[in-house]
C-alpha cells in the first residue's frame, strides 16, 4: 500500500512535516522476529531528487492481535516411564494459556526403582518454517497439528527457560507440585502460530527430564497452546 504525500516540487525548509493516514490497513498476522522467518510492518518514506539518488528511510510498527478464550480447555494427564524400573504421572491444570497465565500441575510418582538425581522442567520454542507447512484440523483456540513435508523445511528449537523442580531422590507415591509463570519468562513469548500462510509455526512445548545418578536422561515433551489476551 503506498501513497503520494506531496507532488513534484521545491523543499525550501530545513524540516518539513507532511501528514499521512493509511486507513483499511489488513494486519491479519502478528509482528514477529524468529530464527529463520519474521513478519514485519513498517512505514517507508522514499524521497525522488532529480539527477540524483532517491533518499529513503524504514520504520518499523509492530502489530500484536489479540486472541479469544478457548470454548474448551481440557487437563493435560499422561502416564510414563521405563518398564519396571519407574513409572510417573504427570499432569497439568489446562493445555491452553495466554501470555501472562501460570501453569500449575503436579507429577506423580507410581513406581521408583532407579536412582534420580533431579528433575527439571522446560519451555521450548519451535520454529518450522519452508513452502510445505499446511495445518490440520484442530478446533479455534485448541491443538493443532502440523504436517512438514521433508523438502525446504527449516526447524529451530530453543530452550526459552528451564527450572529445576526436584532436587533429590523420590519415593513411591511423592507427589511434586509444578508452578510455573509465563510472565518470568525473559525471552518475547508469542501466540502459538499455526501454518501462517503456510510458510512458518511457532510452537511451544513443556520439556520434563529426569536425570538419574549416571546422567543417563528421561524426558517427555507435552505441546501447550500460547494466545494474546492483552496488548503488552
Amino acid at each position: 500500500l503506498s501513497k503520494e504525500l506531496m507532488p513534484p516540487g521545491v523543499l525550501y525548509q530545513n524540516i518539513s512535516e507532511l501528514p499521512f493516514l493509511f486507513r483499511n490497513m489488513d494486519k491479519e498476522h502478528e509482528s514477529y522476529r524468529g530464527r529463520n522467518v519474521s513478519v514485519r510492518y513498517f512505514v517507508k518514506v522514499i524521497l525522488e531528487r532529480k539527477f540524483l539518488p532517491p533518499l529513503q528511510k524504514e520504520h518499523d510498527v509492530w502489530v500484536q492481535v489479540l486472541g479469544q478464550p478457548p470454548q474448551q480447555n481440557e487437563a493435560i494427564k499422561m502416564e510414563v516411564g521405563i518398564e519396571d524400573c519407574l513409572h510417573i504421572e504427570f499432569e497439568y491444570e489446562r493445555r491452553v494459556y495466554h501470555l501472562q497465565d501460570t501453569i500449575l500441575g503436579k507429577i506423580h510418582f507410581l513406581l521408583v526403582r532407579i536412582k534420580i538425581k533431579h528433575m527439571e522442567l522446560a519451555v521450548i520454542r519451535r520454529e518450522t518454517s519452508g513452502d510445505a507447512i499446511q495445518a490440520m484440523g484442530g478446533a479455534a483456540g485448541g491443538p493443532n497439528t502440523v504436517n512438514e513435508s521433508q523438502q525446504n523445511v527449516f526447524t529451530e528449537t530453543q530452550t526459552l527457560v528451564k527450572y529445576e523442580i526436584m532436587d533429590g531422590a523420590p519415593v513411591k507415591g511423592e507427589v511434586i507440585p509444578v508452578k510455573l509463570s509465563l510472565r518470568g519468562i525473559p525471552a518475547d513469548l508469542t501466540p502459538t502460530y499455526t501454518a501462517v500462510n503456510n510458510r512458518f509455526s511457532v510452537r511451544y512445548f513443556l520439556n520434563l527430564v529426569l536425570v538419574d545418578e549416571e546422567d543417563r536422561r528421561y524426558f517427555k515433551q507435552q505441546e501447550i497452546i500460547l494466545w494474546r489476551k492483552d496488548l503488552g
